[in-house]
C-alpha cells in the first residue's frame, strides 16, 4: 500500500463545497461517537454494517456524498473500537477548537491522463504535476491544510526497492542536543527547525494572523518529514542491521518539552521500520536501560547516573577504557541488538562483523 498525496487546484465554488460538506461531516462524527458511547453504556454494541445501515440515504437529505457519510461512519466505529479495546484513548468530538479536517472515501478516484481528478460531487478538479504508481486505487481522503487542498490516494502498488549501497550494522542512539549517534561514531546534528521558526510564528500569534501561524507550522512539520525520509533512507541503504535505542520518549517529554517535540524520533524510527521491511533490511528495536552506563570494553556499569550525569559526556571506566557517553551508548545497542556474549563484545565494539541473530541481551530488549 502506497500512500500519494496531490494538490489540488480547485475552483472558488468547489472549495466552498468542500467547506459545506466539513461542516455537515462534523454532526455526522459526533452522532456517531455520541451514539456508539450511549448505547455501550447499557451493553449494546452496533457494528459497522449496523451504522452505515443507519445512515442510508441521508446523505442527499443533507447535501453530502454518501460514499463520504458511510466512509466517516466506518472511520468512527474504528476508533470507538480501538478505545474499548484499550488500543487509543477515547475518541473526541469535533467542534470549533478541534476541527474535521478530512473527508474520507471508500472508494478510488479517477485520474485522467490531462492532469485532472473526478471527485464525486465536485466533478473534474486539477491538480498539481506530480508522478503516479500504478495500481488499483482503494480508497482515499481530501484534506484540508493551511497550505490548501489535498487529495491522499491509497493505492496498491509494491514499494520500489532501496538501492544497497553497503551491508554494514549499525547501533542507533537517538539524542536531544544532537539528533543521533551512531555505533561507528557518526553524530548528526540536530537541526531544530521547531525552534528556528518558532520567533515568526510567536509573530504571526501575536498579530492574530491564524492562517499565516498554521502555514508556519505546516511548514516547519514539512521539513522534519523531509529530514527524517531522506536520514532513513541513507541509513537504509547503507546498513543490512538497524539496532534502534529505544526511549521512554513520552517520560522524557515531559521534562524537556520541545527538545523532544522537534527531535521527532518517533516519526523517524516508523520510517525506519517500513523502509527496511520493503527494502529487505532488518530493523531491531532494544531498551535503552543502562546503555550509557555500561562500559561497551569490559561490560561493567561505571558510567555517569542520574540527571546530575547528563553534563558529563565524556568518562573513563575501570578498565581504562574512555567513553563518549553517546557512542557507548549507540555501541551498547549494537551489541544487544546482535545478541553478542560478554566474551565477544569486545569484538563488535571495535567494529569486527560477526553473523548472528538478534536475540534478547538487555533486559527489555526485543527483535
Amino acid at each position: 500500500m502506497i500512500q500519494v498525496q496531490l494538490k489540488l487546484r480547485l475552483r472558488p465554488a468547489q472549495e466552498r463545497q468542500l467547506e459545506r460538506w466539513l461542516f455537515r461531516l462534523t454532526g455526522v462524527w459526533n452522532w456517531a461517537i455520541r451514539k456508539l458511547e450511549a448505547d455501550g453504556n447499557v451493553g449494546v454494541r452496533h457494528s459497522v454494517f449496523e451504522m452505515k445501515a443507519l445512515v442510508n440515504g441521508h446523505g442527499r437529505k443533507i447535501g453530502v456524498p454518501s460514499k463520504a457519510m458511510t466512509a466517516l461512519v466506518a472511520q468512527a466505529c474504528d476508533a470507538y473500537d480501538r478505545y474499548r479495546g484499550g488500543l487509543a484513548n477515547r475518541p473526541r468530538l469535533k467542534g470549533r477548537r478541534n476541527k474535521l479536517n478530512s473527508i474520507p472515501f471508500d472508494q478510488g478516484q479517477l485520474i485522467r491522463s490531462d492532469r485532472s481528478v473526478y471527485l464525486a460531487g465536485l466533478g473534474l478538479a486539477r491538480f498539481h504535476p506530480q508522478e503516479i504508481p500504478a495500481g488499483h486505487s482503494g480508497c482515499s481522503r481530501i484534506v484540508k491544510r493551511a497550505s490548501g487542498w489535498y487529495l491522499c490516494l491509497f493505492i496498491q502498488a509494491e514499494r520500489e526497492p532501496i538501492a544497497v549501497v553497503v551491508d554494514g550494522l549499525i547501533g542507533v542512539d537517538p539524542g536531544f542536543s544532537n539528533l543521533l549517534t551512531t555505533s561507528d561514531g557518526e553524530i548528526i546534528e540536530h537541526p531544530d527547525e521547531l525552534r528556528a521558526g518558532e520567533l515568526r510564528v510567536a509573530q504571526a500569534q501575536r498579530g492574530k494572523r491564524e492562517r499565516l501561524s498554521a502555514r508556519l507550522r505546516e511548514r516547519g512539520a514539512n521539513r522534519r518529514r523531509d529530514r527524517n525520509h531522506k536520514l532513513s533512507r541513507r541509513l537504509v541503504a547503507e546498513n543490512r542491521l538497524i539496532v534502534w535505542s529505544k526511549d521512554n520518549t513520552a517520560g522524557i517529554a515531559r521534562s524537556f518539552g520541545k527538545s523532544v517535540s522537534s527531535a521527532s524520533h518517533s516519526q523517524l524510527r516508523q520510517m525506519l521500520a517500513y523502509k527496511s521491511r520493503a527494502g529487505g533490511r532488518e530493523f531491531v528495536e532494544v531498551a535503552s536501560r543502562n546503555s550509557t552506563r555500561i562500559c561497551s570494553a569490559c561490560r561493567a556499569i561505571t558510567g555517569p547516573t542520574g540527571y546530575a550525569g547528563l553534563s558529563v559526556r565524556r568518562w573513563t571506566c575501570v578498565c581504562g577504557a574512555t567513553h563518549d557517553r553517546d557512542v557507548n551508548a549507540a555501541v551498547n545497542t549494537l551489541i544487544a541488538g546482535l545478541g553478542m556474549s560478554h566474551e565477544r563484545s569486545r569484538e563488535v565494539a571495535s567494529g569486527i562483523v560477526i553473523e548472528s541473530k538478534p536475540t534478547r541481551f538487555m533486559r527489555g530488549a526485543s527483535q
